[in-house]
């Protein structure tokens, strides 16, 4: 169309004899060219029309020949050179304002431009995708009703706002094309011409629908926490280990053995519970140390525990082998200075800068304890009881041992008063029987003494005991159990073994009734011999003796054996082969053996029989 045009106007100026300046029509083609071609195609379309104009002047009037002509001639190509520069200036300002078009399609939030009656004249490719409209369907929509936005206030005071400060931020809910319902968060800015007066504005909305569903569901998982968190009956603390974690992992770079270096450095444990702070608690541990308010219960781990406390060490060992959870059994200091026994249990984070919310939670056991100290009430009653029936059904033997002393101490005394009746008394002699009354009334005496001992409701109280010394004991009490169902004792005791710490009456008891019931078992035995074993030999850590080095007690016997069935339940209350049995004895002997930290247990026999055995650790631990 641009060159159809310079032909025209060329023929129109060579073949006329107008006498107007018909080459500034010139300025049209260029125009028309300024719209279609670049840079290059304008610059080359004003050069052509400039030469058009010059080769329609001369063939007419010839070089300076015509002073009007020359001039309108001169009007045209300035003309043609002041329309070129224009059309290149717009070309380059419409490059400019395409380049940032196109960078504002590049941005994933929603950019769209309306005029001052919210006609859309602008639409990115981010409102496109957002919104489901192209830009072709949204360009000259009134932008409100298209998206049926919903305000925060009212519309007439946010384009007061705008016009008074030229900026607008708030969150909108809009409508897609679709018909779901959008949260986005939006922010207007006013653009003014070279007047100050508003022109259009610029929306930029960004979607936060999904941040606001995910902030919705953390407030209410917070909501949820918090209620679990106030009204649950379970003790629980909030408590900040951020310098401790920071402490330990300093610590572990610069030792090896950090068992070791918490076991030699006292203070440095201290200093690690004083930096525990105790960031929130809830209304079961206010109840439980008795604050009346939240803050009486804030502060370090040191105001809750004692100074020889053993439980935290022994948290840190966990937190440093990077253990995430570790549970015991301590006890805090209530607010009146009162012990409150608790069951507790850490919960340690994965990653340390999450070490400032460690929860604990606690269970207050005053309860439990006050039920186990009276179960170990009743429990003692009924290991009284079954002493006293054990020491009726060895009356017999005990009856011999004791007899056999005064016998002895009968027939010394009247040898002595003969050897003194003689004419001339023998008085060596006489010292000798006399020695001997001695020492048959102490054996007597111990005899006595060792059966008041086994019948003693005293508390236990834990000694360093030869088990093999105790052992000889208790088959003296049943000796004659023994050997009035002709039965062959057999001792097998390993030189040499190390003193455990027990209570003498307690771990008698047990040998007495697994010597008891094996006799007993071998009652109906008719077609071999009889034979009881009683063996102690030394038993090293990992052997069923629980920690450390132990001794272990067997005894085993040719009966007729327990069956399966009956091992599986041999040491539960009530549980008895015997007729007359009560079900008690081995419960009992089971509960006594734990309390030491040992262990019994029932195990096949390689032949007839069976056999039961106890383990005493060497530490006097857990007695007491």
């Amino acid at each position: 169309m641009a060159l159809l045009l310079a032909v025209v106007i060329f023929l129109v100026d060579v073949l006329t004899s107008i006498k107007g300046g018909i080459a500034v029509l010139y300025v049209v083609v260029i125009l028309i060219a300024g719209r279609t071609v670049r840079r290059s195609g304008v610059t080359l379309t004003a050069t052509g029309c400039m030469a058009l104009t010059v080769a329609a002047y001369l063939p007419q009037h010839g070089l300076f020949q015509d002073d009007s002509a020359l001039l309108r001639a001169s009007v045209s190509l300035a003309a043609i050179v002041t329309s070129t520069a224009l059309t290149l200036r717009n070309q380059a300002a419409a490059e400019r304002l395409t380049e940032q078009a196109h960078l504002l399609d590049l941005t994933h939030d929603s950019i769209f431009v309306r005029d001052l009656s919210d006609i859309v004249t602008f639409w990115n490719r981010g409102a496109e995708e957002l919104y489901g409209w192209s830009r072709d369907e949204a360009v000259g929509r009134y932008v409100h009703a298209l998206l049926r936005t919903v305000f925060p206030v009212d519309l007439e005071a946010i384009q007061a706002e705008l016009i008074r400060t030229g900026r607008w931020e708030g969150e909108l809910v809009q409508t897609v094309c679709s018909g779901r319902t959008v949260t986005v968060e939006s922010r207007w800015a006013l653009r003014r011409d070279t007047r100050g007066e508003p022109v259009s504005v610029l929306e930029t909305n960004t979607d936060i629908s999904e941040r606001k569903r995910a902030h919705a569901a953390l407030v209410e998982s917070e909501r949820r926490y918090r209620t679990i968190f106030d009204t649950t009956r379970v003790s629980i603390l909030q408590q900040d280990w951020m310098p401790v974690k920071a402490a330990l992992d300093a610590l572990a770079n610069e030792t090896a053995d950090l068992e070791a270096y918490l076991a030699d450095h006292p203070d440095f444990v201290a200093r690690m519970r004083r930096s525990v702070t105790i960031v929130d608690v809830n209304a079961m541990t206010r109840s439980l140390i008795g604050a009346s308010v939240k803050a009486q219960a804030l502060g370090t781990l040191d105001d809750l525990l004692r100074e020889d406390e053993p439980t935290f060490l022994k948290s840190l060992l966990a937190l440093a082998r990077g253990e995430t959870f570790f549970e015991g059994e301590t006890q805090i200091r209530a607010l009146t200075g009162a012990s409150v026994p608790i069951l507790f249990g850490i919960t340690f984070p994965e990653h340390a800068e999450e070490f400032g919310c460690v929860l604990v939670f606690a269970v207050d056991i005053t309860e439990r304890k006050e039920a186990q100290e009276v179960l170990l009430a009743v429990q003692a009653e009924l290991a009284h009881a079954a002493r006293v029936s054990t020491l009726g059904e060895l009356t017999a033997s005990i009856a011999h041992e004791v007899n056999q002393p005064l016998a002895a101490i009968v027939t010394s005394g009247e040898a002595a008063l003969r050897w003194l009746r003689r004419p001339v008394p023998d008085l060596e002699e006489a010292e000798d029987a006399v020695t001997r009354v001695v020492q048959n009334g102490t054996r007597a005496s111990e005899i006595v003494a060792r059966i008041r001992t086994f019948l003693t409701k005293a508390p236990p109280r834990p000694d360093w005991l030869d088990l093999t010394e105790m052992i000889d004991e208790a088959i003296v009490l049943i000796e004659r159990e023994i050997l009035r169902h002709g039965v062959v004792l057999r001792r097998e005791f390993e030189a040499g073994l190390p003193p455990v710490c027990g209570d003498r009456v307690q771990l008698q008891q047990v040998v007495i009734n697994l010597m008891v019931n094996a006799v007993q078992a071998m009652a109906e035995t008719h077609d071999r011999p009889r034979l009881l074993v009683v063996r102690a030999q030394a038993q090293g850590a990992g052997e069923g003796a629980g920690k450390g080095e132990a001794v272990r007690v067997s005894v085993s016997d040719s009966g007729p054996g327990l069956a399966p069935e009956a091992r599986a339940r041999v040491f539960q209350p009530f549980f008895t082969t015997k007729n007359e049995g009560m079900g008690m004895g081995l419960a009992i002997c089971r509960t006594s053996v734990e309390a030491h930290g040992g262990r019994l247990w029932a195990s096949e026999q390689p032949g007839p029989g069976a056999a039961f055995h106890f383990t005493v650790p060497v530490s006097a631990e857990r007695v007491g």
